[in-house]
């Protein structure tokens, strides 16, 4: 059959490269949809997935939900998810309805039926589970023309599948956590592809008062990329994050928003994205003082009450 076009669902790791190399085994035109998402780290970005691409000669479509009408929507669903949380406070189901329904409003304007997706049979405890796998299925209206190759053949059949435009044979039956087979098929394709590293900040248990109070402001694009960044602190309800180390203090000294505090001795710089009073303001230059290099750590103590851990 001439023409068969699939949209690949990329993430920049190895699962969603072979998925994609997978459907060009069976003669697919590929276009890949990248997710940038805002409290994403490690190996599996933008950059990682679009030198694949150049690599490979691939069209790719990006979703930018880090800022604009597409972060709003997607603080939405970290809000007010319909299938639960994991241990912090990431709605992994709800999150991959999101991008498979947003996928299928892409394939719908671009003609094309099949939506593939690198995701293995319980690979993930919360969303690769079969009984979450066809939640997302369902919720995202893709019955049926959701492909999943690595665990297609544990899966039903989809309309692909049964029509023959996809040969079923040459689909694979992976599941767990190991990444032997995998790395197994990279070698068949070639494909170099980075180790774990990372994740979801949203997982981070540690992290799960600190996105409680966050997600309760109206936060801007600007004020997500502090996210995962520095100390956070809240005294007097006003928000203040203490950079880490130098890295992170050129990070936030960049930042056009709220009101810098850059100490004239080493230590923290520190942005204050409230009004406060005055009284507030002098806590915070003490606050400073403590986080500052060759100070004694029982000056921090007194500030941990006010940490968004």
């Amino acid at each position: 059959m001439k023409n068969k076009k699939a949209v690949v669902m990329l993430s920049g790791g190895l699962d969603s490269k072979l998925a994609l190399r997978i459907m060009q085994e069976q003669g697919f035109d590929v276009i890949a949809l990248y997710f940038n998402l805002p409290f994403e780290t490690g190996c599996c970005n933008e950059k990682s997935s679009f030198n694949f691409l150049q690599i490979s000669g691939i069209r790719i479509k990006i979703f930018d939900c880090s800022k604009g009408k597409l972060l709003q929507e997607y603080l939405d669903v970290i809000r007010h998810p319909k299938y639960g949380r994991g241990k912090g406070i990431n709605p992994c189901i709800d999150c991959r309805i999101f991008m498979f329904k947003k996928a299928k409003e892409f394939a719908d304007k671009e003609k094309i039926d099949l939506i593939v997706s690198g995701e293995v049979l319980n690979e993930r405890p919360m969303s690769q589970h079969k009984k979450a796998m066809e939640i997302i299925r369902r919720e995202s209206g893709l019955k049926g023309r959701l492909l999943r190759p690595l665990s297609a053949k544990l899966l039903e059949p989809a309309e692909a599948e049964k029509k023959g435009i996809v040969n079923r044979n040459k689909l694979y039956s992976i599941q767990g956590r190991s990444r032997k087979k995998q790395i197994k098929l990279a070698k068949k394709f070639k494909i170099s592809y980075p180790n774990p590293a990372g994740g979801c900040l949203l997982c981070e248990k540690a992290l799960k008062k600190r996105f409680e109070f966050l997600l309760k402001r109206e936060m801007n694009e600007k004020e997500v990329k502090l996210v995962g960044i520095g100390r956070h602190f809240l005294i007097d309800k006003c928000w203040i994050v203490l950079g880490r180390d130098e890295k992170e203090n050129k990070v936030i000294e960049k930042l056009k928003i709220g009101e810098k505090i850059i100490p004239k001795t080493p230590g923290p710089t520190a942005i204050i994205l409230d009004k406060c009073r005055k009284e507030t303001l002098e806590k915070i230059k003490k606050l400073i003082k403590a986080y500052s290099k060759g100070v004694d750590l029982k000056e921090r103590k007194k500030f941990e009450k006010y940490l968004l851990k």
